[in-house]
């Protein structure tokens, strides 16, 4: 009988080796070769998978985004469950963009490094352009959201607010790396979100 092999599973294992070959050699460091040999296969069995350098290259750097997505999605779950006012979850949204552990970290110094590449790789660059815009698009619900609760004042432009919270997010997520204290970083973002959310929630009267 015919070994059955989860493609899916495979292909995902080799972008996970990729990151790791990114991670510790950058991007330039990245051949077939090296990706099939930190994965443990034959240059053949990635090239089964991935027709060209720039394919496996887009497939890593789109499974770190959706990676970075679920855990603020898991984020998000957890803290409406928990039943929390919106400035919470908010708050525990954007930390999730946030390096602040090993898994987290690695996603980051990736990103970063493909972020180099989007000028030159229309597809990357499309990529990083529409999860921007949805994550922008994400935090100007929620702020609108709690204008609607009554954590926000009614005056409130949502999508200048979510503009301004994401990009103080990746400032904060950048200057982590360079010596930022990690706890001062969260306790500063969670009175950022606080100052947009400044009302009491009515949703969980």
């Amino acid at each position: 009988m015919p070994k059955l092999v989860d493609h899916a599973a495979r292909r995902a294992e080799i972008a996970a080796a990729v990151q790791r070959l990114i991670d510790h050699e950058g991007l330039d460091g990245v051949t077939v070769a090296k990706a099939a040999a930190t994965a443990g296969i034959s240059v053949g069995q990635v090239q089964h998978y991935f027709a060209s350098k720039d394919a496996l290259l887009e497939a890593t750097y789109r499974q770190v985004v959706e990676r970075m997505g679920a855990r603020v999605q898991a984020a998000v779950r957890e803290s409406v469950t928990e039943r929390l006012p919106i400035r919470a979850v908010v708050t525990r949204a954007l930390r999730e963009y946030l390096p602040l552990d090993a898994a987290s970290a690695s996603d980051h110094r990736v990103s970063l490094a493909f972020l180099g590449r989007t000028t030159a790789n229309p597809d990357l660059a499309g990529l990083h352009t529409e999860t921007l815009a949805a994550t922008r698009g994400q935090l100007a619900l929620a702020v609108h959201n709690g204008k609607e609760c009554g954590e926000v004042p009614g005056d409130t432009d949502a999508k200048a607010a979510a503009a301004r919270l994401f990009a103080l997010t990746d400032g904060f997520a950048l200057h982590l790396g360079a010596g930022l204290d990690p706890e001062e970083t969260v306790e500063t973002l969670r009175e950022e979100v606080a100052a947009v959310f400044p009302g009491r929630c009515r949703q969980w009267k």
